[in-house]
C-alpha cells in the first residue's frame, strides 16, 4: 500500500486571523470554529418524529480527509444534506470556513462558496466526450452552448489537462462518457467537481460497484486530492477506508458513536455491535 501523502493545510483568511488577534487582545475567548473548515455543533433534524440527526457534533480541519462510516439510517446522507443546504437543521450550528453560517444559505449559495458534493450514482453528460464534460464544468455559469464554443484560452486548457491527469482519464479525453466503465464515470464526476475548485469535497460511496483495481486506484486518487483540499468520504467498504489511511467517524442513530483511527473504531464494542458485526 502506498504511504499516505503529507496533508497540506490552508492558512485561514487574513480577516479571520485579524479578528482572532483583536479578540485575544481584548481577552475574549476565540471560537474553536474559526480554526476549522467545517464545524457542526449540537445539530439535530427530525422527519415526522424520527430523529435522523441527533445532537451531532463534528469538526473537520482545513486540509483534512475524513471517512464517515455507519449502518444504513445512521444519518450520513442527512448530515451531507445539511452541510450542502438541501436540508435545514432544527437546531445546532453549521459553520464553514470559520465565519459562514451555512444554515442561512441555500444549495446554490453553498456550492458557490466552495463545497462540492458527489452522489453515489455518477451524473455526467453521457453524450459528450470526457473533455467536453470538464469544459462544461469549468465554464460553469456560461451555459452549455457558450461553454462548448468558448475560446479555449491557455489557462483553461492547462486546468483541463491537470484534472484529466488527476482523475486518470487523459487517454480517454475524446471518449463519450457513456462508453466509460462505471469506475471511470465516477472519476469523471470527481473531475467535474474539481473543475469548480471546491475547498471541501463531499463524496458518497465512491467505490460502490467498482472493480478491485478501480477501488484501489480511487483510494490513491482521493489521497492525492486531499493534498490540496478537504475531503469527506462516506463509505461502507472497510478495505477502501483502510486504504485511505485517515481519521474515521462512525455514526449511529444520528450521533457520533466512535471516532479515531480505523483500528480504534473497529475495536470499539459499540461499533462492532451496531455495524461491523452485522
Amino acid at each position: 500500500m502506498s504511504a499516505t501523502p503529507t496533508t497540506t493545510f490552508v492558512s485561514p483568511h487574513p480577516y479571520a486571523t485579524l479578528r482572532a488577534a483583536e479578540e485575544a487582545e481584548r481577552g475574549e475567548a476565540i471560537s474553536p470554529r474559526r480554526e476549522t473548515l467545517l464545524y457542526l455543533n449540537g445539530v439535530s433534524k427530525s422527519f415526522d418524529g424520527f430523529k435522523a440527526i441527533n445532537n451531532l457534533s463534528l469538526v473537520l480541519q482545513r486540509g483534512e480527509m475524513r471517512a464517515i462510516i455507519g449502518p444504513n439510517g445512521a444519518g450520513k446522507t442527512t448530515m451531507m444534506d445539511i452541510i450542502t443546504g438541501k436540508t435545514r437543521p432544527d437546531t445546532g450550528e453549521v459553520f464553514f470556513g470559520g465565519e459562514t453560517d451555512l444554515t442561512r444559505h441555500d444549495e446554490a449559495d453553498i456550492a458557490s462558496m466552495g463545497i462540492g458534493r458527489k452522489f453515489q450514482k455518477p451524473t455526467v453528460f453521457e453524450s459528450h466526450s470526457v473533455e467536453d464534460n470538464l469544459r462544461l464544468a469549468i465554464a460553469g455559469s456560461r451555459g452549455v452552448f457558450s461553454a462548448l464554443f468558448h475560446r479555449r484560452d491557455m489557462a483553461e486548457r492547462a486546468r483541463r489537462e491537470e484534472i484529466l491527469e488527476t482523475v486518470r482519464l487523459s487517454a480517454k479525453r475524446n471518449t463519450r462518457a457513456a462508453d466509460l466503465s462505471h469506475g471511470q464515470k465516477q472519476w469523471l464526476e470527481i473531475g467535474m467537481l474539481l473543475a469548480q475548485d471546491p475547498q471541501l469535497l463531499l463524496v458518497d460511496e465512491p467505490v460502490a460497484g467498482m472493480t478491485d483495481a478501480e477501488t484501489e486506484e480511487t483510494a490513491r486518487l482521493l489521497r492525492e486530492i486531499a493534498q490540496t483540499r478537504s475531503v469527506v468520504v462516506v463509505e461502507h467498504d472497510m478495505h477502501f477506508v483502510r486504504a485511505l489511511g485517515v481519521k474515521v467517524t462512525c455514526l449511529h442513530e444520528g450521533s457520533v458513536l466512535s471516532e479515531g483511527t480505523l483500528d480504534h473504531v473497529s475495536a470499539d464494542p459499540k461499533v462492532v455491535e451496531v455495524y461491523l458485526g452485522r
